[in-house]
């Protein structure tokens, strides 16, 4: 009989051992700790909707359970319900200008499943990927797919959006270049002439490769486009440059502008060669939306005049969020306290600093790194928020993400006052 030993039981994958559990998720398991053991915390967090303040269309909601009643609980097609795909299909060429065939468009649970079969189609052991940091989980599915990362540090006098010039050196080789906007966990967007160079620069490398490489591609995590604030226009890289087409695979869904995270309905747009092998990847994984969830926004999508309610009321409630919040802590600022925080343009993200290195609690601790600052703010003004070395940047940047789509308005103010109060309290 052959005896298992303990190292037998307990040997994983390189990758398995090595991939690095989600900081976003250590943090909400600390803030949830807290709220279990009875504090009251602002939880600002997660990058969620509370359906309390945020449900989703009645439309879609009363769909979704027809079609269950209808019993559609079987498995759907692997690339997505045929209606569904023609209806994304005429969403997409009305509302943003671009026009691709159903067959060019996959449906799969939400956007994580769509990211990380973008990857595994085009990226193999070794090859580059750049990305910008702070952004969401590249760095993860980078490790997955065994890249080798390139990272583009962002800075907050480019609202944290990389920049033509900051991607220029790294594209000889590359093979996936990840963009996305409005960006997580900035909340800002691409402005028209960035993100133009940015395609100009994409264009031009594949223009000088051999017939034989592989070009240099593009994914464009778009999830949070319909949710950008009045003054600010989403732009995207095939509009900007039709021959961006060829390289360009978009990353969409339901999940943000109809505050829908938990139905796991998203798609990915792009060239058919690219799709159709996407296809086969998630057919595999088993990682398709629901078939009831399918049905019900291929119907919900179909009326526009539904859409555009919908669209209208959330834009403008994120909207009296982010604001009140950002207010506040221009209000912070001009008494001296060393905050900040850059204008909201898209998302459900402010992007705020916290510039504490060095300052002495009241304990007479001294922050050090934004691990000391984040715990500071979330232990004494009980307002949890993000660091952004949560989303790759180093622990001592002082730029933080705060999330809006658990708030209740009538709690921002005292969500200033309680951060204003922690901050008098240092030296």
């Amino acid at each position: 009989m052959t005896t298992i030993t303990s190292a037998s039981v307990n040997k994983v994958s390189e990758m398995a051992e090595n991939l690095v559990g989600s900081e976003i998720l250590k943090i909400a398991g600390e803030v949830n700790e807290k709220i279990r053991n009875g504090e009251k915390i602002y939880n600002l967090t997660v990058g969620d909707f509370d359906p309390k303040l945020f449900p989703i269309p009645q439309l879609l909601c009363d769909e979704i359970v027809n079609a269950y009643r209808a019993g559609a609980t079987n498995y759907p097609p692997s690339d997505g319900l045929p209606e569904l795909r023609q209806e994304v299909t005429k969403f997409i060429t009305a509302r943003e200008g671009i026009e691709y065939a159903p067959s060019e468009i996959v449906i799969a649970c939400g956007a994580r499943p769509i990211i990380y079969a973008i990857f595994r189609t085009v990226v193999e052991k070794g090859d580059k990927v750049i990305f910008p940091v702070p952004s969401w989980n590249n760095n993860h599915y980078c490790h997955m797919s065994e890249a080798e990362k390139v990272e583009i540090v962002t800075t907050a006098e480019n609202n944290f959006m990389p920049t033509a010039e900051e991607i220029r050196p790294h594209l000889k080789g590359a093979t996936l270049l990840s963009l996305c906007s409005p960006l997580n966990p900035t909340g800002t967007v691409f402005t028209k002439e960035g993100l133009a160079e940015i395609c100009d620069l994409v264009l031009a490398e594949n223009a000088s490769r051999d017939a034989d490489e592989k070009p240099l591609f593009v994914m464009y995590d778009q999830i949070y486009w319909s949710i950008t604030m009045e003054g600010t226009e989403h732009y995207n890289p095939v509009t900007l440059r039709p021959a961006m087409r060829n390289y360009t695979v978009f990353v969409d869904g339901i999940s943000k502008c109809f505050a829908a995270t938990g139905l796991r309905v998203g798609w990915a747009i792009g060239p058919a060669y690219i799709t159709h092998r996407m296809r086969a990847i998630l057919s595999h994984v088993g990682a398709w939306a629901p078939k009831a969830e399918q049905i019900a926004t291929a119907k919900f999508l179909a009326n526009d005049a539904e859409v555009d309610i919908y669209l209208h009321k959330i834009r403008a409630d994120i909207k009296t969020r982010l604001t009140g919040l950002y207010d506040g802590f221009v209000r912070l600022k001009s008494q001296g306290l060393k905050v900040d925080a850059i204008s909201p343009q898209g998302a459900i993200y402010l992007t705020v600093q916290f510039n504490l290195a060095g300052c002495t609690t009241p304990q007479g601790n001294i922050l050090g790194n934004a691990r000391d600052v984040y715990k500071f703010i979330l232990d004494e003004a009980k307002v949890a928020i993000v660091p952004f070395y949560a989303f790759g940047s180093d622990d001592d940047n002082s730029w933080y993400r705060i999330s809006v789509g658990t708030l209740p308005v009538d709690q921002i103010e005292n969500i200033i006052t309680s951060i204003e109060s922690a901050l008098q309290k240092l030296k």
